[in-house]
């Protein structure tokens, strides 16, 4: 950087002609728009790489046709009130309270309440009142202690999941599926292995997206009436002989050995049905032995479903080394775009990390509007080498709420791939035209490409 009488001169680092600093940066600029032609790969905007949301979605004909001939069938009274209860049952439900927890709450509770009676009883604290203490104690954990109810799913409560949870939560994993067919159109799955599969909405989703190159399909679920209605369903509501999705194979309890792997592992609503943190721990790291590609878990969008997922994120990243049979490292493929600690959990005000996808719920309800699955998901690939050092000037960002598209700018909050959260207001002026109309394509949940010009002009003025 040079003066030349009132003009400030540099040199271009593209072409290595001297320019005055405004043309300079005008060149810097449109070389930051071409790389993001570049990106695009000829697609247009509106459908960029990044895209990864589905529009409305529908049960598989096949699917819907059945579940409908089932429910007639079975001739369930008041079906969508109990159906509407047990849908707000299951969103509301939280993690049983761990056993530590309640003995750290209770010493705590304990040492207030002595103090309380300290500044009545000068005169000491005798074993009468210490007992009279205990008992307060006691009285206070069941009164403020989330009572967790365990759910036995047998026939009829089965009927009623049926009703209220089938669509929902096969737009849930389809969804969440769609972010792998999208970003990795190689990847081809011959086995899945779906763990609490419950009425096979994960093998039908699987199905939905790679057709017949599945052959094999492992259905885990310790209920044996739900794994007698996914059969069911799979025989389009009748016991005939020719099911629509062959090879699909149920089981009651999960097969420990790592020897045997599955493509494609898929643990829907299930985690949170386990009681303990430990019990959690351990089917995370039991499932992850036995993924050979992908696996991908999908909760409520909660605060508990988000703090389940990134329990089993902090578990197989933590504990890889304990993997001895299979040596490829882990790697977080969405929706996070790193692998350091969720920022959303670090805020004082915990906010979940979750996604929206629209869906049609099964014409036999009241309401027959489209409604909306709130989702958080966790997909974890193996990866065979060290990830390259990116050269690119941008980053992948994940959008985590709504984009709001105001006149000539769009506000979109990004999860960005250092780790931290990010309120950006993406202009054409500052951003180009290409990332500007490609943020204003995009939609809650999907990815949008960050460019660095921006960030270089800004020191350039600074300086």
């Amino acid at each position: 950087m040079y003066l030349l009488g009132s003009r400030m001169y540099v040199k271009c680092t593209r072409c290595h002609v001297a320019l005055c600093l405004k043309d300079a940066q005008r060149c810097q600029s449109s070389a930051a728009h071409l790389e993001q032609h570049d990106f695009l790969k000829g697609a247009p905007h509106r459908k960029h790489p990044g895209v990864t949301n589905l529009k409305t979605v529908r049960l598989p004909e096949q699917l819907q046709v059945a579940a409908q001939s089932v429910l007639k069938r079975a001739d369930v009274k008041s079906l969508s009130e109990k159906a509407h209860k047990l849908s707000n049952f299951l969103w509301s439900r939280k993690r049983a309270t761990e056993t530590s927890q309640l003995r750290e709450k209770g010493v705590l509770l304990e040492k207030k309440f002595l103090e309380q009676e300290r500044d009545i009883h000068t005169d000491g604290i005798d074993r009468k009142l210490e007992a009279r203490i205990r008992k307060r104690v006691l009285s206070e954990l069941r009164r403020t202690t989330y009572h967790r109810t365990p759910l036995r799913y047998d026939e009829d409560l089965g009927l009623v999941y049926m009703a209220a949870r089938l669509a929902g939560g096969y737009a849930a994993v389809l969804r969440a599926l769609n972010e792998i067919k999208k970003r990795d159109p190689v990847f081809v799955p011959y086995s899945l292995l779906d763990f609490g599969s419950g009425l096979g909405t994960g093998t039908w989703a699987s199905h939905t997206l790679w057709g017949d190159s599945l052959k094999e399909y492992v259905c885990v679920d310790s209920s044996g009436d739900m794994n007698t209605l996914a059969e069911q369903l799979l025989r389009g509501g009748n016991d005939v002989d020719n099911p629509v999705i062959k090879q699909v194979y149920f089981r009651q309890f999960l097969p420990v050995s790592p020897k045997v792997q599955f493509d494609l592992v898929i643990a829907a609503f299930s985690l949170s049905e386990l009681a303990t943190l430990d019990e959690r721990l351990n089917v995370i790291f039991t499932l992850w032995r036995k993924t050979n590609s992908y696996l991908v878990l999908v909760e409520n969008g909660t605060k508990d479903g988000h703090q389940i997922l990134m329990e089993a994120r902090d578990t197989i990243l933590k504990r890889e080394d304990d993997v001895k049979h299979d040596l490829r490292r882990p790697s977080i493929f969405a929706p996070c775009t790193h692998e350091l600690p969720c920022p959303k959990l670090i805020k004082q005000h915990v906010v979940p990390c979750n996604f929206s996808q629209f869906y049609y719920p099964l014409p036999l309800l009241k309401s027959q509007e489209r409604q909306q699955e709130k989702l958080s998901y966790l997909i974890i690939s193996r990866s065979d080498e060290e990830k390259p050092q990116k050269t690119e000037r941008w980053y992948m960002a994940r959008l985590i709420s709504q984009v709001r598209r105001r006149p000539r700018h769009v506000q979109c909050q990004l999860c960005c791939a250092n780790g931290e959260l990010k309120q950006l207001a993406v202009t054409a002026r500052c951003h180009g035209k290409d990332m500007y109309r490609c943020a204003r394509s995009s939609d809650w949940g999907d990815l949008l490409p960050v460019f660095h010009a921006e960030d270089d002009n800004t020191e350039n003025k600074t300086r």
